[in-house]
Formats: structure tokens, C-alpha cells, sequence
């Protein structure tokens, strides 16, 4: 299951998975394009390993790892809580 964690103002989503038995956390990035459809990306926490890049330039996808490396421990910590929702208690 994916849980939502951000939306950016140009309508980047940012959501998460659960944490896997393996301890890692799936982060996935997708941001709509008129052209492509969407363009995406994933990042698997807490190796901050990239994969499936698709649409996103050099540029982009630093800013997106900036934020994924100031919020990992956010974000780790919402995987075993169901999300932000579920921990959050609304």
C-alpha cells in the first residue's frame, strides 16, 4: 500500500509504502506532464537508492532528493504507522 506524504505546488506528489520486511521503504515521485502523461521516479529508503527515472531532468531530481533526505526520518517513521493519516489520528 502507498500512502500519500506531499503534494508539491506544481503537483508533484510524493507518497511512500509500508515498510517492507527488509527494513526498506519505497518512495515514489510522480509529477503529471502534458506530454508524457506523467513523469516519475523511486527511491528506496534508507539507501536513498534511485531507480526508474523516467521524464525528470538532473536538476529536478536533486531538489526531489534534497527533500527526501530531509524527510527520511519522517517518512521511515510513517511506514510502520499506516501513513500520515493513521499516525496523525485523523
Amino acid at each position: 500500500m502507498m500512502y500519500p506524504y506531499l503534494t508539491l505546488d506544481d503537483e508533484t506528489e510524493i507518497v511512500h509504502s509500508e515498510m517492507s520486511e527488509n527494513n526498506s521503504v519505497k518512495v515514489y515521485i510522480e509529477k503529471p506532464d502534458e506530454n508524457d502523461g506523467f513523469h516519475y521516479a523511486t527511491c528506496y529508503l534508507p539507501n536513498y537508492e534511485w531507480k526508474d527515472i523516467f521524464g525528470f531532468s538532473e536538476e529536478e531530481i536533486e531538489k526531489y532528493r534534497k527533500i527526501i533526505e530531509n524527510n527520511a526520518h519522517l517518512i521511515l517513521e510513517l511506514s510502520q504507522n499506516g501513513g500520515f493519516d493513521n499516525a496523525s489520528g485523523f
